[in-house]
């Protein structure tokens, strides 16, 4: 269960994370500069594990690369990260809430259904008439009749087929729903994608209609198993909480949905599908979780910031989950020579983050680790990232890949799969230019005690090794993102 999270978070993300995201070596330097195999150490085997945080252990250090990750002024609790904020625009972000629905699963009649909107996911196949234009699909008939023959009449004057992306929201007097709408899943209804991809429309459709109660259903049901139908309704779902989700905190405030419920008709009921749909919710949010920390502007979302986020899961879910933070001088501490170099320019410190997953309860039979690129800029350093094509106002999605390793840790951490032990690696920090930047040309030191020597600034590649070799003697697998 834990491994499919992953795939989800990779899927969803793979879109607006950096294509350089995933790969594990520079992309400008031979493979011979990194060796193949990483020397455990004796003296330090996977730290912190079970610590809530671990900052400097110079106190009285006042050197921006040691700072706490927050700090007091009178009685508010400000981040460090604050100061440098107030140089860089001022901005904070709007309040965004992710939409809470209640979804239930009724074996009801879906023509008596009484609600605001009553959406209705049809095949091309379902959408064929008979000569005298009569739908033969026996849910599509009925619903017909009680309208009079106007949604047939309305489906052929919209032209509407069932074609995937397709779909017609119509407001007809003769049903118990306010509205009815066909939404086109193409000539198959079979595959997790399309069903998520009805799922958007039917968002789409209820946050037209600002629609408050509503229901979905599938014209044909009779030939779906009832594995298929649990997967299906789960797909359905996901899909609609993602529709109705818009980041707008750095914008002004639109229409908020309204959308209170969902049924889903026809797809089962009980509590194995109750859970299925909770399963879908909760990892739903954390994908959008997870958007928002890639989405989020580089002045905003610091290393620090990152660090928090993370702090903030393992709080949350206290019960199943403890965080380990180190600053720059525990970094230095333990020998992390190439993540300190990629962080050197910035006056943003680095912070490195693992999060640790353990079932509350049971024995663990596995145990998995999440790496993700935590570069929540990548300039490209003295390699700047200049010319066609370069898109450096991109570069605020080199963390992709870190906020797909925190979208799962939060989905694992409302899921809480049995038998598996889970640790989220994050190597924050950001590339930029400075006088104590790292150069061309420099060799530093990895924490496997090999040299590297750089051949471009552009090395947010030097990130996997401290991350590999920090949690690799601790896990059975270990996975990159």
């Amino acid at each position: 269960m834990a491994g499919s999270l992953l795939h989800s978070f990779a899927t969803s993300f793979s879109s607006c994370s950096s294509s350089s995201s995933s790969r594990l070596l520079l992309s400008h330097s031979p493979p011979s500069l990194f060796l193949t195999s990483f020397r455990r150490s004796a003296a330090v085997a996977a730290p912190g594990v079970r610590f809530s945080r671990v900052l400097s252990s110079s106190s009285s250090s006042s050197s921006s690369s040691r700072s706490p990750l927050c700090y007091r002024r009178g009685q508010r609790r400000l981040m460090a990260h604050s100061i440098a904020r107030a140089t860089l625009g001022l901005t904070q972000p709007n309040a965004v809430d992710v939409p809470k629905i209640a979804f239930a699963a009724k074996e009801i009649n879906a023509v008596e259904w009484k609600g605001d909107l009553l959406a209705v996911g049809v095949t091309e196949k379902d959408m064929a008439k008979d000569e005298s234009s009569k739908f033969g699909n026996s849910l599509l008939k009925k619903l017909d009749s009680q309208l009079g023959g106007l949604l047939s009449e309305a489906s052929s004057e919209e032209d509407f087929t069932g074609k995937a992306g397709q779909s017609m929201v119509l407001r007809l007097p003769g049903l118990s729903s306010k509205r009815i709408g066909l939404i086109g899943l193409g000539q198959s209804s079979s595959t997790t994608f399309a069903f998520r991809g009805f799922g958007e429309a039917f968002a789409a459709a209820a946050k037209s209609t600002q629609a408050n109660s509503a229901a979905v259903t599938l014209a044909t049901t009779d030939s779906i198993s009832n594995d298929s139908k649990l997967s299906t309704a789960s797909a359905i779902a996901s899909g609609t909480v993602l529709g109705l989700y818009e980041d707008t905190r750095y914008k002004s405030e639109g229409k908020k949905p309204v959308l209170k419920s969902v049924d889903f008709i026809g797809l089962g009921s009980g509590a194995e599908i109750e859970k299925k749909l909770k399963y879908a919710e909760d990892v739903s949010t954390a994908v959008i979780f997870g958007k928002e920390l890639v989405n989020s502007p580089a002045n905003v979302l610091t290393p620090a910031v990152l660090a928090e986020e993370a702090s903030k899961i393992a709080s949350t879910y206290s019960d199943v989950f403890t965080a380990t933070i180190l600053d720059a001088k525990k970094c230095e501490e333990l020998k992390m020579g190439s993540y300190l170099g990629v962080a050197a320019a910035s006056a943003n410190p680095p912070h490195f983050i693992h999060l640790c997953y353990k079932p509350s309860s049971g024995p663990v039979k596995t145990k998995l680790a999440l790496v993700g690129k935590g570069l929540t800029f990548d300039s490209g350093g003295y390699n700047i990232k200049t010319g066609a094509g370069c898109s450096i106002e991109l570069m605020k999605f080199d963390m992709g890949g870190s906020a797909a390793v925190l979208g799962a840790a939060k989905a694992i951490g409302q899921v809480k799969p049995p038998g598996v032990e889970v640790h989220f690696i994050v190597a924050a920090c950001e590339n930029m230019i400075s006088g104590t930047g790292m150069r061309p040309g420099d060799v530093v030191t990895a924490s496997n005690g090999k040299t590297i020597e750089v051949y471009t600034s552009s090395f947010s590649s030097l990130l996997w090794n401290p991350s590999f070799w920090f949690i690799e003697s601790t896990v059975d697998n270990l996975a990159d993102t």
